[in-house]
């Protein structure tokens, strides 16, 4: 159901928009001229006045406006991030101002047959200052919801921040121009209104209306305007009982907060309504997932996603206690923790990886460059630069030939994934042959600087498989995709064993079962990690290529 609501809202938010760019063109042409304002107008007509163009346009008008009550109906709190308010409040300020202007033109043309051209309406909106500042604020505030609607509707995709600026020049110049034709075509009318007497006697003579149908248009604008304001007048009357009337339930937020809330009311609601921070780039129609949370307590009491929140989570690969905060109506208590910073933009969001932070089994991998200290005190700084750089482009290579990933750089090692596209026993697999591919490499090239180097180059890698949270991480200007976990702390062990075996790698006998590989007579240890109150068996392997 929320689904058609959102592409019937799109849908006609699109067709209005094409009538107002078209119709803010035309009014344009008036620094050309009355005439041409007309021309191009009986145009446009003849297709938005059609039966078709009509259904459509005014169909769209009152479709967008239920749409808009429905939306205000259901929020169960009125608290929103100000761009969320200023689209509000905008729309809601479109109807009472268009009532007049829709009475004034189609309905004079519709109902009593009176042809309304630009002479006639220009006239009519210079004939008080206050009419004529009314349209522009009209014109203004109509033109600012629809670059509010499509900003936020385009801004998570790829190719808007490429095509932003040429947007944003459109936005200011189209209104910009269209007031400009407004007040050269009000400049071009004032010398014929004075030479008949003035603008009243002007327009009483252009339009040739009876006092009763003068009458009978003004009670259609009456009526429309109260329709408007009892309609919105009943929507928050009715939110406000929805949100008094039923149970609460209880949010145990991550910062510590206790947050009671209606039933009915979403966590991103909720927690927004108790002040505090919660990302949502989308502003909470799940069209992104930086909202989510994880739910550590309370989730089997929660009724299963709906579709779009389904549909959203499964594009992130996001595990089942992981939902979208905006989509989430518990009716009982609930423990979240917020999985990304409040101040996550949408340039994070459209970021690749940026929400694909999930729980998965992966291979990590620790590299270590062993005597770094020494190499660097026996050489100008410039040369231990060469060299470090020469040892991190081979190790790259390695990890590109064999599906790792290069996730961190630390000093004189690094940190490889593998598993991130592939099942754990191929990524165990993979991993093993970049472990062999790393010191083939190593070899090579200590043999291309032995002039260089007073000792070979020696690594040792740390390889076990787990577990782990897989995502983007770090500060907003320089994230960076990793992961964290028990088993990432477990392979950093190992590599710090290689030192003690005085073997290459060290790796865990889990990891190698899964890979199908035979340690073939590799030393096995039975080894204390810190966290672990159980031992974890490894193999202390003297060449990582004896495994193939």
């Amino acid at each position: 159901m929320r689904r058609l609501e959102r592409r019937l809202r799109l849908a006609t938010g699109l067709i209005i928009a094409c009538f107002v760019v078209g119709h803010f063109i035309n009014h344009s042409l008036g620094v050309v001229s009355i005439d041409a304002m007309d021309r191009v107008r009986s145009v446009l007509a003849a297709w938005w006045r059609s039966p078709v163009g009509t259904v459509l346009l005014y169909g769209s008008l009152l479709t967008h406006f239920a749409l808009a009550l429905v939306s205000l109906y259901r929020r169960t709190t009125l608290r929103m991030p100000a761009w969320e308010a200023a689209q509000l409040v905008l729309g809601l300020a479109v109807p009472p101002l268009l009532i007049a202007h829709i009475v004034g033109t189609r309905f004079y043309w519709f109902l009593l047959g009176h042809q309304i051209g630009y002479e006639r309406m220009v006239g009519v909106l210079w004939s008080e200052t206050g009419t004529a500042l009314r349209q522009s604020i009209l014109l203004l505030i109509v033109w600012t919801h629809f670059c509010f609607g499509i900003h936020y509707w385009l801004r998570l995709q790829r190719w808007y921040a490429s095509a932003q600026p040429a947007l944003f020049a459109a936005a200011l110049l189209i209104p910009a121009m269209a007031l400009a034709g407004f007040a050269a075509a009000g400049n071009e009318l004032w010398p014929a209104i004075e030479r008949i007497g003035g603008i009243q006697k002007y327009n009483l003579d252009l339009a040739g209306m009876k006092p009763e149908e003068r009458a009978r248009m003004l009670a259609w604008r009456e009526g429309l305007e109260l329709a408007f304001w009892s309609l919105l007048a009943a929507t928050l009357l009715a939110r406000w009982l929805r949100t008094r009337l039923g149970g609460t339930y209880q949010v145990q937020h991550a910062s510590g907060r206790i947050i009671t809330a209606p039933i009915g009311r979403s966590i991103l609601e909720a927690v927004r309504d108790a002040g505090l921070p919660h990302a949502s780039v989308c502003g909470g129609r799940a069209r992104c997932t930086t909202c989510r949370v994880r739910i550590s307590e309370g989730l089997e009491a929660l009724a299963p996603p709906e579709r779009l929140e389904a549909q959203a989570l499964a594009r992130v690969e996001a595990p089942p206690n992981v939902r979208l905060a905006c989509q989430t109506r518990p009716r009982h208590n609930v423990s979240v923790i917020p999985l990304l910073p409040p101040g996550v933009d949408a340039t994070a969001a459209r970021r690749p990886g940026a929400a694909r932070e999930r729980e998965r089994s992966v291979v990590a991998m620790f590299v270590d460059l062993r005597g770094s200290t020494r190499i660097a005190e026996s050489r100008l700084p410039y040369d231990v630069v060469f060299i470090m750089n020469q040892f991190f482009a081979e190790m790259y290579e390695a990890l590109r030939a064999t599906n790792g990933y290069y996730a961190q750089f630390r000093g004189d090692g690094l940190l490889a994934l593998y598993g991130l596209q592939s099942e754990l026993p191929e990524a165990c697999r993979q991993a093993m042959r970049g472990a062999a591919e790393m010191q083939r490499r190593v070899e090579a090239l200590s043999r291309n600087l032995a002039a260089d180097l007073a000792q070979p180059l020696r690594i040792g890698i740390g390889a076990h498989a787990g577990v782990a949270i897989v995502g983007t991480m770090g500060p907003p200007e320089a994230p960076i995709y990793s992961a964290i976990g028990d088993n990432i702390n477990i392979a950093a062990r190992f590599e710090g064993m290689t030192k003690a075996y005085s073997c290459v790698m060290v790796v865990s006998a889990d990891t190698l079962a899964h890979a199908g590989l035979d340690p073939r007579g590799a030393p096995v240890h039975r080894v204390k990690v810190r966290g672990r109150s159980e031992r974890v068996t490894v193999y202390a392997v003297a060449d990582p290529r004896s495994l193939f």
